[in-house]
């Protein structure tokens, strides 16, 4: 099983990214190379410096001015990386393994993989054991997203893999029927998708529904219903609101993360049970299929990224891969060389 970089502790390695703060608070995001330096308007930081150091030290440029060294958290590096989609981002992939209830072990499908940021969260997730399967249309946002994922990881994750196509197409070559846990539908439209979801799912098995708008909110809440398959649709959104704390001068933020998106889950019910009614107030508006069938993807809109800067982004992240490939061997390398050194020390 290859280490992920991401997980690692310790001393700082070659290969490692590094996150340099200066003393104005901007972050530079740094891989370690031998014989590397970093440079920036107010001089330079020679990587040799970093390597060896541990996490959490101070260094000094030529300059002398002081920079804290760190290794990037999972939200440092998401909300940096290229992006050839919107993100999700840390405040929901939070609320997302929760409400979804991802653990360790779990198989687990997600639909819309963009720019790869949730398949980072759900593989940390499920872990070594666990399985993730990522359905993606456009295999621009799919070399992004690969991109991403082996530059975190320092190789390709082997319990990952990326389909392209449309899920309800493609799902049923590649997952068997009730074998799944978890679904996650990052997706313009998820309601085309719920029946070939709900025959991968595992009786027990969540269904979870990122969206962006009230409009498909309200038709993904409808089509779950309709199935009779699960129960009782369950949304929310979440919002971010940081305080300043400094001594007495205790108050809140100026700007707070506020909507990016609903969260809609369901549980896949046992197959033959008929759910119970519930008792809800009667509506005051009535509505029909047509009203809600007239909420298509067309209709909602989906923001467009053009060509050239999908390209750039996916250059962008591959460069990022192949430089965090290369520097793996070398690591490793250096991790075998340091064991024959204290056997040989422990053999004397």
């Amino acid at each position: 099983m290859i280490e992920s970089r991401g997980g690692r502790s310790g001393p700082f390695r070659a290969g490692d990214r590094v996150q340099l703060t200066g003393p104005k608070g901007r972050m530079h995001t740094i891989t370690l190379e031998p014989g590397r330096l970093f440079h920036s308007h107010k001089g330079a930081i020679a990587h040799d410096d970093l390597i060896g150091l541990p996490d959490g030290s101070v260094v000094t440029n030529q300059t002398g001015v002081e920079y804290l060294a760190l290794r990037p958290l999972l939200s440092d590096f998401v909300m940096s990386m290229p992006r050839g989609a919107a993100i999700v981002y840390p405040k929901d992939a939070a609320q997302i393994l929760a409400q979804a209830d991802v653990f360790p072990g779990a198989n687990v499908v997600e639909a819309g993989v963009g720019s790869g940021a949730l398949a980072l969260w759900l593989l940390r997730a499920i872990g070594p054991t666990g399985r993730l399967h990522s359905f993606e249309r456009r295999e621009e946002f799919a070399d992004v997203a690969r991109g991403n994922v082996a530059t975190f990881h320092g190789a390709d994750p082997e319990n990952w893999s990326i389909t392209l196509g449309d899920l309800a197409e493609s799902l049923p070559g590649q997952v068997a029927e009730a074998s799944v846990d978890r679904v996650v539908l990052d997706m313009l439209a998820p309601w085309e998708c719920v029946d070939a979801v709900s025959t991968a799912l595992k009786p027990g098995g969540v269904l979870l529904c990122y969206i962006a708008t009230v409009t498909q909110l309200s038709r993904v809440a409808e089509a779950i219903r309709a199935t009779g398959w699960y129960t009782e649709p369950q949304a929310n959104e979440t919002m971010v609101r940081g305080w300043h704390v400094q001594g007495l001068a205790v108050r809140p933020d100026h700007r707070m993360i506020a909507h990016t998106g609903f969260l809609v889950t369901a549980r896949r019910l046992a197959p033959g049970t008929v759910l119970p009614e519930l008792k809800r107030r009667p509506s005051k508006t009535e509505f029909s299929d047509d009203d809600v069938e007239a909420w298509t993807p067309g209709a909602l809109g989906e923001r467009q990224v053009s060509d050239k800067a999908l390209r750039k982004r996916a250059r962008a992240a591959d460069a990022a891969a192949a430089s965090s490939r290369a520097a793996e061997p070398d690591a490793s390398a250096a991790d075998s060389d340091a064991g024959a050194t204290d056997s040989a020390g422990e053999a004397g």
